[in-house]
């Protein structure tokens, strides 16, 4: 409901230009091709399932938190369980999990709510460190991108579950600023037909996961990571896993046959082992609840549209303020030097502990 309160917040600002909502370019869910620079109309879900109503959902969150609250679950179970409720739902309507449903459903909000105030919508790919402002390199928050790299240099990384063959969508956050910046900028002044800008680097200068998977190779054998004990990590080429079925095998015989075999000793000696065993099979349960939730994004097989970004970026250009001061052109991206010479000696610097 934050974004309803926002949007009926502007409407009381009389001198108000543009009101800025930022969103995710992966509300689109799971479908693949070129993805435009359209809208949600409100109710509209990504599978044709209908009854999407945002109230209802509410309703729906505040009876689920009101029952485990009466039933005295912990603070612990009431997490999960909202976390599996906010999944269900999101994939009740097609969107693969929360955070891109509830973002979706924020973007209907602004939509239908706005009446006639100037609305908006940014949305961003995955957003990396930043290429240029304050200072390359910055970074704050483990990323989803930047915890494979942080898991492989430190030599827990031992396999990749995904297409290497993938494009993956990535954009540096100080562009992303500057796309919002320029967007407002060009509605502040004469509010163009456009609406929604989707910031990324997917059709104007892709960069795949193979590439990815290069540079941290070649970047963490040259400067490995120094453990606790202050010995380099030796880091090689991981086991690629292709599809789900290949996850599933490989988590089969490295740990489940494992877990299996530690559970049965465990009962046989009275649940001597119940500590290690416990411990493994949380890990393993947590491993297997991230690939669900990012199964989509790791076999991900689309491309963003940005034509009115790039209007923007035409605009900007002929200001001539886009070189100098509001830079979030793609194209100009030399990705191997981003991320040998910026990129991950910035997550090495800001992130890794």
């Amino acid at each position: 409901m934050g974004v309803k309160y926002v949007v009926d917040f502007a409407k009381q600002c009389v001198k108000l230009q543009v009101l800025v909502h930022v969103s995710t370019a992966y509300v689109s869910g799971e479908r693949s091709g070129l993805i435009l620079e359209n809208g949600y109309r409100m109710g509209e879900t990504l599978n044709g399932e209908t009854g999407l109503d945002i109230n209802m959902e509410r309703k729906v969150v505040d009876d689920k938190l009101n029952d485990l609250r009466s039933q005295g679950a912990s603070d612990k179970d009431i997490t999960l369980a909202m976390k599996d409720l906010g999944i269900k739902r999101a994939r009740l309507y097609g969107w693969p999990n929360t955070y891109v449903f509830t973002k979706a459903m924020g973007e209907m909000v602004v939509g239908e709510l706005k009446g006639i105030v100037p609305a908006l919508i940014i949305r961003p790919t995955i957003i990396t460190s930043t290429y240029k402002e304050p200072f390359p390199g910055w970074a704050e928050g483990i990323r989803t991108i930047d915890s494979l790299a942080v898991g492989y240099a430190k030599g827990k990384l031992t396999f990749f579950l995904g297409n290497l063959d993938s494009v993956v969508d990535v954009i540096p956050a100080d562009m992303v600023v500057n796309a919002m910046i320029a967007a407002m900028m060009a509605h502040a002044s004469h509010r163009p037909l456009e609406s929604i800008y989707q910031v990324g680097s997917s059709v104007q200068n892709p960069i795949k996961y193979s590439h990815l998977q290069d540079y941290g190779f070649r970047y963490f054998s040259n400067k490995p990571w120094i453990n606790k004990d202050g010995k380099p990590v030796i880091v090689g080429k991981v086991t690629v896993l292709n599809s789900m079925d290949s996850f599933h095998r490989y988590m089969a015989f490295r740990y489940l046959f494992l877990l299996k075999g530690l559970e049965l000793t465990n009962a046989a000696f009275c649940h001597f082992f119940q500590g290690v065993y416990s411990n493994l099979n949380r890990k393993i349960n947590f491993v297997m609840r991230l690939v669900d939730i990012y199964r989509p994004y790791l076999f991900f097989n689309a491309v963003f549209d940005d034509l009115n970004t790039e209007k923007l970026r035409m605009a900007a250009r002929t200001s001539l303020v886009e070189k100098d001061m509001l830079y979030f052109d793609p194209k100009c991206i030399d990705w191997e030097d981003y991320f040998m010479n910026i990129h991950i000696p910035g997550i090495v610097k800001y992130i890794f502990k």
